[in-house]
């Protein structure tokens, strides 16, 4: 029989309990001493990704795992803010809660300060200006402010290029975007028979950054786009290997004829 779950409020200082225990000058783990910002963000960004693995996996026990493991980040930077005395794990959680409050006066305001529900639309232009106003708030100025330059980058590109949209400087529709891949590709083209490797790079980042718009204005999240065709294109290769195997081929001896056969016969397999 399992124990009776702890209230939030218990588990959550158990566990700030436990990150600080870990990060004791005298009796602390040694790695978890050893570690700063710089050295625990990759291991963030990781466990964010883990999360969203899970999500797509669809395993609700795999989702509380990795939602644990990056409530943990959160944890272990806040203590290393304390450390410092910048700030604690509970004005973390104050901040958070007042943002969402200021960025929902729809739902928080009351009396003559609050506003109407509004379609979808609506309400995401108003999330929208709250953003604004409070980065020039704090001083970020410029359109593009504040677009995390750690995210991934297709997801950055379409981001940057929706941020820019809000003034005007956008395409008017999906269709519209496509001439200008079209006019990226041969740009790509041309640097390739040039033979020079810096403007073939920059002209495949603009490809790639035309690309990550188009998706976006057909609608698609460049990035998870892009995702699931890694991921089918390891199912696809995976099921090549075993058909090699099945008939005793080696890989790396395969023609190009021959690996256009089990890649047929990969995708043919539902793979």
């Amino acid at each position: 029989m399992s124990p009776p779950a702890q209230a939030p409020g218990q588990s959550l200082e158990a566990l700030l309990v436990l990150m600080a225990r870990l990060r004791d000058p005298q009796t602390g783990c040694p790695w978890d001493r050893a570690q700063d910002f710089a050295s625990i963000a990759p291991y963030t960004i990781e466990e964010a990704y883990e999360v969203a693995e899970a999500i797509v996996q669809g395993e609700p026990q795999a989702l509380r795992d990795e939602l644990g493991d990056l409530l943990f980040q959160v944890v272990f930077h806040a203590q290393m803010a304390s450390e410092r005395g910048w700030f604690d794990f509970a004005s973390v959680a104050d901040g958070i809660r007042a943002k969402l409050e200021r960025r929902h006066p729809h739902v928080f305001a009351a009396g003559a300060g609050a506003q109407p529900l509004g379609d979808h639309a609506e309400l995401n232009r108003q999330w929208e200006q709250h953003k604004a106003t409070e980065r020039a708030a704090a001083g970020q100025g410029g359109v593009l402010a504040g677009v995390p330059l750690a995210l991934p980058a297709l997801t950055r590109a379409a981001k940057l290029g929706k941020r820019a949209g809000r003034v005007g400087f956008d395409w008017s529709d999906a269709a519209s975007v496509r001439p200008k891949v079209d006019e990226e590709l041969a740009e790509v083209e041309a640097a390739q028979a040039s033979g020079d490797a810096a403007a073939l790079a920059e002209e495949v980042g603009d490809l790639l950054f035309a690309v990550a718009n188009w998706a976006r204005h057909l609608k698609v999240d460049p990035e998870a786009a892009l995702r699931a065709a890694n991921g089918k294109f390891e199912r696809r290769f995976a099921a090549m290997e075993r058909l090699a195997s099945q008939r005793g081929l080696e890989l790396a001896a395969l023609d190009a004829a021959a690996w256009e056969s089990l890649w047929q016969q990969a995708k043919a397999g539902g793979a």
